[in-house]
């Protein structure tokens, strides 16, 4: 079988009703499901299949639901004999794939984020933080033109995610003088996202230190398999791994340089597992030659069974 880095999606990829078939056909993923609701004490399945898009797009039920709609998918996967050979994730993200490599109990990982996803939603006032997609412009005029808008506030790139496309993040201002200097500066577009907290700033440093404790109390052990971390593009080390987590918070996410990392290492295939193809689109930008699958249903477990036979 060919190494396979299995990448898993963060926040935003979410969508009521995800999961639902791959439950009903597998027991493997029912149980992951069932499981999130023991630990949370509540019903998180119930939201995602049978709750609103308003109820779900809130940060502190968006994360777990992301995980657990992740984690049902590798289990699957796991069921058929696939496994990964190494891991990466964005933002959210991270956290499945140090659940894959064996770092993270589900039942602490379920919890931890619930706890991280209120606590970055917190951190900031509502109204005050702002996101926005700049497309089509070099990351390195993106970041003069976040340097430019300072005088307005703080304004920083979040996500560095392929070539010709980053995320900007910061007070609500900032953000929207930013946007103008990088559409001034030739961006094809720049348009705020419908999303309040500016993660993977530094206004969310506190909520990073916060969540601390959280991942004191939530056993981390060394990773079984290679993962790649957000903040330093290089995989985990036991020796820093809590530290990472904490600042990955606040820092920005390299998922572009953490691809470019595994193929440098000779990686070469990857699979999306979990909600939405975002990720596979990403590596695509990255790598065009990078052989790349996207599964979160049971038509995606076929066509992946189906290329690896």
């Amino acid at each position: 079988m060919e190494r396979l880095v299995f990448l898993f999606p963060g926040q935003g990829s979410q969508s009521v009703g995800m999961g639902r078939q791959l439950a009903a056909e597998f027991s493997e993923a029912a149980e992951v499901f069932a499981a999130a609701d023991r630990a949370l004490g509540f019903s998180l399945s119930g939201v995602i299949w049978g709750g609103t898009s308003e109820q779900l797009a809130q940060t502190e039920i968006t994360q777990p639901a992301v995980l657990t709609m992740s984690i049902a998918v590798l289990r699957v996967l796991a069921k058929h004999g696939v496994t990964p050979a190494a891991t990466a994730g964005l933002s959210l993200g991270e956290y499945s794939a140090l659940v894959a490599a064996d770092a993270l109990s589900f039942d602490k990982a379920v919890c931890l984020v619930r706890e991280r996803g209120r606590l970055m939603q917190t951190a900031v006032p509502e109204g005050h933080g702002a996101v926005a997609a700049v497309i089509g412009l070099d990351a390195a005029l993106v970041e003069q033109a976040c340097v430019s808008a300072r005088d307005a506030g703080v304004v920083s790139i979040a996500n560095y995610n392929c070539p010709g496309q980053v995320a900007i993040a910061g007070q609500t201002a900032a953000v929207d003088t930013a946007l103008l200097k990088c559409t001034e500066l030739g961006a094809k577009r720049a348009v705020k996202l419908p999303v309040s907290a500016p993660f993977h700033t530094v206004l969310l440093q506190s909520a990073g230190e916060a969540l601390r404790s959280h991942l004191e109390s939530a056993n981390l052990t060394p990773p079984r398999l290679p993962v790649v971390s957000n903040v330093t593009a290089e995989y985990h080390a036991e020796s820093s791994l809590l530290d990472s987590l904490v600042a990955q918070v606040s820092q920005p996410v390299r998922f572009e340089a953490c691809i470019r990392r595994l193929l440098a290492d000779g990686y070469k295939h990857f699979v999306e597992v979990g909600p939405g193809t975002t990720l596979a689109s990403f590596v695509k930008r990255i790598d065009k030659e990078a052989v790349v699958h996207s599964v979160e249903d049971t038509a995606g477990v076929d066509k992946l069974l189906g290329w690896l036979a």
